[in-house]
């Protein structure tokens, strides 16, 4: 048997208020805090993953270009005075 109390139902009706009220003022602060957090993230001038992992790859990439290049030069450097004629200086354009 169900019996009908006012003070019960203003009770639920209350509790019911209160939950709304509190998940109200959990949004709010949620949105306050990622405000917040998006504005200190603009400030630090931060990139994202993505653009780092890209300039991370070309990094690697050009070292090992680089690599590549310190490694051909001295053969480069030993065909360049092979191929000069042996017993002549550089020219210094008649100025003695």
């Amino acid at each position: 048997m169900q019996t009908q109390n006012p003070f019960l139902d203003e009770m639920a009706k209350l509790s019911t208020a209160a939950m709304g009220l509190a998940q109200a003022a959990g949004e709010e602060a949620k949105a306050a805090f990622r405000a917040q957090a998006d504005r200190m993230v603009a400030e630090l001038d931060l990139i994202r993953r993505d653009d780092f992992d890209a300039l991370k790859a070309e990094v690697a990439s050009l070292r090992a270009e680089v690599e590549a290049l310190r490694a051909a030069a001295p053969a480069a450097s030993k065909a360049q005075k092979a191929a000069k004629p042996a017993g002549k200086g550089p020219k210094t354009g008649g100025v003695a």
